[in-house]
Protein backbone atom coordinates (compact mmCIF):
# COMPACT_ATOMS: atom_id res chain seq x y z
CA UNK A 1 0.00 0.00 0.00
CA UNK A 2 1.18 3.44 -0.71
CA UNK A 3 1.59 6.37 1.91
CA UNK A 4 -1.54 8.31 2.66
CA UNK A 5 -1.85 11.58 4.14
CA UNK A 6 -2.48 12.07 7.60
CA UNK A 7 -6.48 13.12 7.26
CA UNK A 8 -7.52 16.15 9.81
CA UNK A 9 -4.97 18.91 11.42
CA UNK A 10 -4.75 22.61 11.63
CA UNK A 11 -6.25 24.78 9.35
CA UNK A 12 -4.09 27.24 7.21
CA UNK A 13 -1.54 29.48 9.71
CA UNK A 14 -2.28 27.26 12.74
CA UNK A 15 0.40 24.38 12.28
CA UNK A 16 3.04 23.41 15.11
CA UNK A 17 4.47 21.55 12.79
CA UNK A 18 4.98 20.41 9.71
CA UNK A 19 6.81 17.80 8.24
CA UNK A 20 6.93 17.91 3.92
CA UNK A 21 8.44 15.11 2.10
CA UNK A 22 10.86 13.82 4.86
CA UNK A 23 12.51 11.20 4.57
CA UNK A 24 15.51 9.35 6.89
CA UNK A 25 17.89 6.61 5.72
CA UNK A 26 20.25 4.27 7.49
CA UNK A 27 22.66 3.19 4.97
CA UNK A 28 20.75 0.98 2.58
CA UNK A 29 17.70 1.31 5.50
CA UNK A 30 14.54 3.41 4.91
CA UNK A 31 12.91 4.75 7.85
CA UNK A 32 11.00 7.24 6.56
CA UNK A 33 9.88 7.98 3.08
CA UNK A 34 8.70 10.85 2.06
CA UNK A 35 6.36 11.58 5.50
CA UNK A 36 4.01 14.31 4.76
CA UNK A 37 2.54 15.02 8.43
CA UNK A 38 0.98 18.53 9.85
CA UNK A 39 0.22 18.78 13.73
CA UNK A 40 -1.88 21.38 14.79
CA UNK A 41 -1.32 24.01 17.62
CA UNK A 42 -2.54 22.65 20.68
CA UNK A 43 -3.46 19.01 18.73
CA UNK A 44 -3.03 15.82 20.25
CA UNK A 45 -1.42 13.27 17.89
CA UNK A 46 -0.87 9.97 18.76
CA UNK A 47 1.63 7.46 16.17
CA UNK A 48 1.28 3.50 16.44
CA UNK A 49 2.31 0.98 14.74
CA UNK A 50 4.54 -1.64 14.90
CA UNK A 51 8.62 -1.40 16.55
CA UNK A 52 10.69 0.04 13.43
CA UNK A 53 8.05 1.43 11.52
CA UNK A 54 9.38 4.66 11.76
CA UNK A 55 7.38 6.44 14.85
CA UNK A 56 10.28 7.10 17.29
CA UNK A 57 12.35 8.31 14.58
CA UNK A 58 9.76 11.40 13.99
CA UNK A 59 10.59 12.60 17.75
CA UNK A 60 13.68 12.15 17.14
CA UNK A 61 14.19 14.39 14.56
CA UNK A 62 12.22 16.66 15.92
CA UNK A 63 14.46 16.67 19.15
CA UNK A 64 17.44 17.21 16.76
CA UNK A 65 18.71 13.81 17.31
CA UNK A 66 18.63 12.84 14.24
CA UNK A 67 19.02 15.48 10.80
CA UNK A 68 17.05 14.53 7.71
CA UNK A 69 17.83 12.61 4.53
CA UNK A 70 15.87 14.65 2.38
CA UNK A 71 12.68 17.07 2.77
CA UNK A 72 12.14 19.90 5.20
CA UNK A 73 11.00 20.37 8.56
CA UNK A 74 9.11 23.21 10.05
CA UNK A 75 7.95 24.30 13.03
CA UNK A 76 5.58 27.11 13.69
CA UNK A 77 5.61 27.53 10.23
CA UNK A 78 8.90 28.12 9.70
CA UNK A 79 12.02 25.91 8.59
CA UNK A 80 13.24 23.88 11.36
CA UNK A 81 15.77 21.21 9.77
CA UNK A 82 16.69 23.68 7.52
CA UNK A 83 17.34 27.71 7.28
CA UNK A 84 17.79 30.15 4.93
CA UNK A 85 21.12 31.39 3.15
CA UNK A 86 22.45 33.23 0.83
CA UNK A 87 20.55 36.49 -0.67
CA UNK A 88 18.04 34.23 -2.55
CA UNK A 89 16.88 32.68 0.84
CA UNK A 90 17.15 29.11 -0.71
CA UNK A 91 17.41 26.57 2.35
CA UNK A 92 20.05 25.19 3.67
CA UNK A 93 20.56 22.32 6.40
CA UNK A 94 20.40 24.28 9.60
CA UNK A 95 23.55 24.63 11.29
CA UNK A 96 23.76 23.83 15.29
CA UNK A 97 22.93 27.56 16.27
CA UNK A 98 19.80 27.66 14.53
CA UNK A 99 18.55 23.76 16.04
CA UNK A 100 19.65 25.41 19.48
CA UNK A 101 17.34 28.16 19.16
CA UNK A 102 14.04 26.13 17.45
CA UNK A 103 14.39 23.13 19.72
CA UNK A 104 14.08 25.26 23.04
CA UNK A 105 10.07 25.31 22.34
CA UNK A 106 9.66 21.21 22.10
CA UNK A 107 10.41 19.26 25.27
CA UNK A 108 10.92 15.64 25.05
CA UNK A 109 9.92 12.54 27.90
CA UNK A 110 11.52 9.43 27.08
CA UNK A 111 11.63 5.83 27.69
CA UNK A 112 14.01 6.42 30.59
CA UNK A 113 13.91 8.48 32.84
CA UNK A 114 17.52 9.99 32.33
CA UNK A 115 17.57 11.97 35.70
CA UNK A 116 20.71 13.14 37.74
CA UNK A 117 21.06 10.57 40.37
CA UNK A 118 23.54 13.22 42.30
CA UNK A 119 20.75 15.55 42.36
CA UNK A 120 17.94 15.81 44.21
CA UNK A 121 14.02 16.13 42.53
CA UNK A 122 13.90 19.52 43.17
CA UNK A 123 17.39 20.46 41.27
CA UNK A 124 16.61 17.85 38.78
CA UNK A 125 13.83 19.65 37.38
CA UNK A 126 15.59 23.09 38.19
CA UNK A 127 19.04 22.75 36.04
CA UNK A 128 17.75 22.90 32.91
CA UNK A 129 15.53 26.34 33.38
CA UNK A 130 18.61 27.90 35.52
CA UNK A 131 21.05 26.48 32.85
CA UNK A 132 19.34 27.07 29.21
CA UNK A 133 16.31 29.30 29.63
CA UNK A 134 18.35 31.95 31.94
CA UNK A 135 15.88 31.76 34.58
CA UNK A 136 16.28 32.95 38.59
CA UNK A 137 16.67 29.96 40.36
CA UNK A 138 13.93 31.25 42.61
CA UNK A 139 11.69 31.75 39.76
CA UNK A 140 12.85 28.12 38.40
CA UNK A 141 12.39 26.77 41.70
CA UNK A 142 9.16 27.99 42.36
CA UNK A 143 7.72 26.86 38.86
CA UNK A 144 9.55 23.18 39.74
CA UNK A 145 7.58 22.69 43.20
CA UNK A 146 4.21 24.09 41.37
CA UNK A 147 4.94 21.49 38.54
CA UNK A 148 5.80 18.44 41.33
CA UNK A 149 2.51 19.36 42.77
CA UNK A 150 0.74 19.04 39.98
CA UNK A 151 2.70 15.36 39.30
CA UNK A 152 1.91 14.18 42.84
CA UNK A 153 5.17 14.86 44.17
CA UNK A 154 5.71 17.75 46.03
CA UNK A 155 6.56 15.83 48.96
CA UNK A 156 9.55 14.01 46.91
CA UNK A 157 11.41 17.28 46.15
CA UNK A 158 14.37 16.46 48.49
CA UNK A 159 15.20 13.29 47.44
CA UNK A 160 17.70 11.34 45.10
CA UNK A 161 16.01 10.02 41.82
CA UNK A 162 17.77 6.29 43.19
CA UNK A 163 15.00 6.46 46.21
CA UNK A 164 12.36 6.78 43.54
CA UNK A 165 10.18 3.70 42.13
CA UNK A 166 10.30 3.56 38.33
CA UNK A 167 6.73 5.38 38.14
CA UNK A 168 7.79 8.85 40.19
CA UNK A 169 11.07 8.92 38.41
CA UNK A 170 8.76 9.65 35.12
CA UNK A 171 7.01 11.91 36.75
CA UNK A 172 9.41 14.01 37.80
CA UNK A 173 10.64 13.25 34.13
CA UNK A 174 7.55 14.60 33.10
CA UNK A 175 7.84 17.74 35.77
CA UNK A 176 11.35 18.36 33.97
CA UNK A 177 10.10 18.50 30.55
CA UNK A 178 7.37 21.03 31.47
CA UNK A 179 9.67 22.92 33.34
CA UNK A 180 11.02 24.01 30.32
CA UNK A 181 7.76 25.77 29.36
CA UNK A 182 7.28 23.70 25.93
CA UNK A 183 4.80 24.89 22.90
CA UNK A 184 5.27 21.36 21.73
CA UNK A 185 5.81 17.91 23.92
CA UNK A 186 7.07 14.63 22.48
CA UNK A 187 6.12 11.10 24.69
CA UNK A 188 8.33 8.09 23.68
CA UNK A 189 6.80 4.95 24.73
CA UNK A 190 6.91 6.65 28.42
CA UNK A 191 5.53 3.84 30.17
CA UNK A 192 7.34 1.18 28.18
CA UNK A 193 10.34 0.67 30.85
CA UNK A 194 7.72 0.64 34.04
CA UNK A 195 5.87 -2.12 35.80
CA UNK A 196 2.49 -2.82 34.85
CA UNK A 197 1.01 -1.54 38.24
CA UNK A 198 3.06 2.10 37.65
CA UNK A 199 1.47 2.70 34.41
CA UNK A 200 -1.43 3.70 35.42
CA UNK A 201 -0.18 7.26 37.59
CA UNK A 202 2.02 7.68 34.80
CA UNK A 203 -0.79 8.20 32.16
CA UNK A 204 -3.04 9.51 35.05
CA UNK A 205 -0.37 12.37 34.88
CA UNK A 206 -0.19 12.88 31.43
CA UNK A 207 -4.15 12.75 31.40
CA UNK A 208 -4.37 15.82 33.11
CA UNK A 209 -1.78 17.61 31.25
CA UNK A 210 -3.54 17.07 27.97
CA UNK A 211 -7.11 18.10 29.46
CA UNK A 212 -5.17 21.31 31.55
CA UNK A 213 -2.44 22.74 29.48
CA UNK A 214 -2.99 23.84 25.31
CA UNK A 215 0.63 22.38 25.02
CA UNK A 216 1.14 20.25 21.40
CA UNK A 217 1.22 16.70 22.11
CA UNK A 218 2.91 14.28 20.08
CA UNK A 219 2.81 10.64 21.43
CA UNK A 220 4.36 7.50 20.57
CA UNK A 221 2.46 4.89 22.85
CA UNK A 222 1.60 0.83 22.58
CA UNK A 223 -1.10 2.00 24.96
CA UNK A 224 -4.23 2.06 23.66
CA UNK A 225 -6.91 3.30 26.04
CA UNK A 226 -4.34 6.34 26.28
CA UNK A 227 -4.18 7.20 22.93
CA UNK A 228 -8.18 6.93 22.91
CA UNK A 229 -8.62 9.36 25.92
CA UNK A 230 -6.00 12.08 24.70
CA UNK A 231 -5.87 11.52 20.99
CA UNK A 232 -7.71 13.96 18.39
CA UNK A 233 -5.96 11.79 15.85
CA UNK A 234 -4.04 8.80 15.83
CA UNK A 235 -1.79 7.80 12.99
CA UNK A 236 -0.80 4.03 12.28
CA UNK A 237 2.55 3.33 10.83
CA UNK A 238 4.35 0.84 8.73
CA UNK A 239 7.23 0.74 6.84
CA UNK A 240 8.04 4.38 7.66
CA UNK A 241 4.82 5.67 6.31
CA UNK A 242 1.39 6.60 7.29
CA UNK A 243 -1.03 3.84 6.53
CA UNK A 244 -4.53 5.15 7.88
CA UNK A 245 -5.45 8.33 9.81
CA UNK A 246 -8.23 9.22 11.80
CA UNK A 247 -10.00 10.49 14.84
CA UNK A 248 -9.23 8.03 17.86
CA UNK A 249 -12.52 6.66 18.04
CA UNK A 250 -12.92 5.77 14.27
CA UNK A 251 -9.22 4.59 13.83
CA UNK A 252 -9.49 2.22 17.32
CA UNK A 253 -13.15 1.08 16.64
CA UNK A 254 -13.47 0.96 13.09
CA UNK A 255 -10.10 0.92 11.13
CA UNK A 256 -10.16 0.86 7.36
CA UNK A 257 -7.20 -1.10 6.33
CA UNK A 258 -6.42 -4.51 7.30
CA UNK A 259 -2.56 -3.32 8.55
CA UNK A 260 -4.32 -1.66 11.44
CA UNK A 261 -6.81 -4.13 12.19
CA UNK A 262 -3.79 -6.72 12.47
CA UNK A 263 -1.74 -3.89 14.66
CA UNK A 264 -4.94 -3.27 17.36
CA UNK A 265 -5.55 -7.51 17.16
CA UNK A 266 -1.18 -7.40 18.26
CA UNK A 267 -1.63 -4.98 21.36
CA UNK A 268 -5.31 -5.74 22.72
Amino acid sequence: MGAVKATGGPAAGAEAVRFDRVTKRYGDHTVLDGLDLTVGRGERVTLIGPSGSGKTTILRLLMTLERVTEGVIHVDGLPFSHMPAGPGGKLVPANERHLAARRRGIGMVFQHFNLFPHMSVLENVVEAPVHVLRESREQAEAHARDLLGMVGLADKVDARPTRLSGGQQQRVAIARALAMRPDILLLDEVTSALDPELVAEVLDVLRDVARDTDITLLCVTHEMGFARDVSDRILMFDRGRIVESGRADELLDAPRQERTRAFLRSVR
